[in-house]
């Protein structure tokens, strides 16, 4: 693969993750102002921290991946491939965005 077929496919990766977030975004916080409400209330339900929380709920897609690379190939079509790695990538922006909030990372 060269470098400008894999650039397409970043370029387009990263506009499918935004349109997926800009979609789903009204269905996980409603009509709260925190873009990160699900991964708080999800804490508070499970008494933890949202990073804990959120990778919790990324471990089912996750799973879902792993399963898929060790199934027979061809078995699982484009669009499904295309929605559990959007899915995926999604849950690390929203984990970097919970971290950045909390910084609750080593600042330089």
């Amino acid at each position: 693969m060269t470098d400008s077929e894999f650039r397409l496919i970043f370029d387009d990766q990263v506009v499918k993750c935004s349109k997926t977030l800009c979609n789903k975004r009204k269905e996980y916080t409603g009509d709260h102002q925190d873009r990160l409400i699900a991964f708080k209330v999800a804490a508070s339900l499970q008494n933890c921290t949202p990073q804990r929380a959120l990778v919790g709920m990324m471990a089912k897609h996750i799973v879902s991946l792993y399963d898929m690379c060790y199934a027979k190939p061809g078995m699982f079509k484009k669009e499904l491939w295309e929605e559990k790695i959007t899915d995926s990538l999604n849950y690390l922006f929203l984990l970097a965005a919970i971290i950045k909030e909390e910084a609750a990372y080593e600042s330089d």
